[in-house]
């Protein structure tokens, strides 16, 4: 037992003495009554190549994790859930929470309404963008954040690590060297040369180890290259699928007449009229309401609607399936369409999406 405590006796007073070494070498470079040993100029470059790609790899991590999520707060939620392993909270985007209320308000207004419907559609399609925004966010963190995380907390630690150890041997190794050249008697001498040489083969050692770490970093950006290269690529089709959502959606809308105008394109052949009504105090109405009263009264039916039908342009009337309404023929209507009435709003339909009842 007392062998024992005096062999950690002694380990405690040779690690103090070397911790001691390694202080003194350390304050001595630092004042400069010290020499350093100087790691070659390949090597340096080395290290700053690794420093260099240790900050910046850190900065477009956390930038790309604010494209994908503004929002601070929520980042350090999904961050707090993550160390704790635990599943992030499903949560709607700002497109999702959009077109939901955009739905909701058609909804109420009434999707049979000209503004209801279009509500309706719109956030049907924000809803298909809030899904390829997520779709494009999952496919970032896969083939991109987590690459580089990976990169941060795996093979940069182990550098960081092995370059913390060079330091030590570096220091080791000049305080072997100093002692060396204040050997006074032969015996130390001796000894400072045999320490001396276990210091330089533990340096050569570990300056081999962290060389090779370094000259790994290359591949690391090779790899990094391919993470990008899959990002941008994710980048691009969650772009073009919402430029093709938008423009399927305003197709669908047609060509509405919106602020200022008191016009709207002549849609209804030559010599007749569509203008709205100048007048502020009158609510601009459709242009077909004008036609119609220019026309003498026909005769009028009910009509089931066999299919959904939307309007190309404001001269129609959007229709829902199984929908009852008013429909009649005007002359010089093309036979294939009927003029339709829903309530106060009226638009020419095709014949074909209707079941006239008699």
């Amino acid at each position: 037992m007392q062998n024992v405590e005096r062999f950690k006796m002694k380990k405690f007073a040779a690690d103090a003495g070397t911790l001691f070494n390694r202080a003194v070498q350390f304050t001595e470079e630092k004042l400069g009554s010290a020499e350093k040993t100087e790691l070659d100029a390949h090597f340096e470059n080395l290290l700053q190549r690794a420093d260099k790609t240790k900050l910046w790899t850190e900065r477009v991590l956390q930038k790309t994790e604010a494209v994908l999520q503004p929002n601070p707060n929520i980042r350090m939620e999904d961050f707090f859930y993550e160390k704790l392993d635990k599943k992030k909270r499903d949560r709607n985007n700002h497109q999702e929470q959009l077109g939901n209320t955009m739905i909701d308000t058609g909804n109420d207004y009434g999707p049979g309404t000209s503004y209801g419907n279009a509500l309706v559609k719109s956030g049907q399609t924000q809803i298909q963008i809030g899904n390829a925004e997520r779709e494009f966010t999952q496919a970032t963190i896969n083939n991109f954040l987590q690459p580089l995380k990976s990169f941060l907390e795996g093979d940069m630690k182990t550098i960081q690590k092995e370059k913390k150890i060079l330091e030590v041997k570096r220091l080791d190794l000049d305080a072997s060297k100093n002692r060396l050249r204040k050997a006074k008697s032969t015996a130390s001498q001796q000894q400072a040369e045999a320490d001396l040489r276990v210091a330089q083969a533990e340096f050569d050692r570990q300056a081999e180890i962290t060389k090779l770490l370094l000259e790994g970093v290359s591949s690391a950006h090779a790899h990094h290259l391919r993470c990008l290269n899959d990002f941008i690529e994710a980048q691009t089709t969650y772009y073009a699928q919402c430029l093709q959502y938008m423009q399927d959606l305003q197709r669908q809308l047609g060509s509405y007449s919106v602020g200022g105008g008191n016009t709207a394109p002549n849609t209804l052949g030559p010599g007749i009229s569509n203008n709205f009504s100048t007048d502020p105090t009158i609510p601009s109405a459709p242009p077909m309401i004008q036609v119609i009263a220019a026309t003498p009264n026909t005769e009028k039916k009910q009509a089931r609607v066999l299919y959904d039908y939307d309007s190309a342009d404001s001269s129609e009337l959007s229709l829902l399936a199984d929908e009852l309404i008013t429909v009649y023929r005007l002359p010089g209507l093309d036979p294939d369409w009927l003029m339709a009435e829903r309530g106060p709003q009226k638009g020419k339909v095709p014949s074909t999406y209707l079941e006239v009842l008699e």
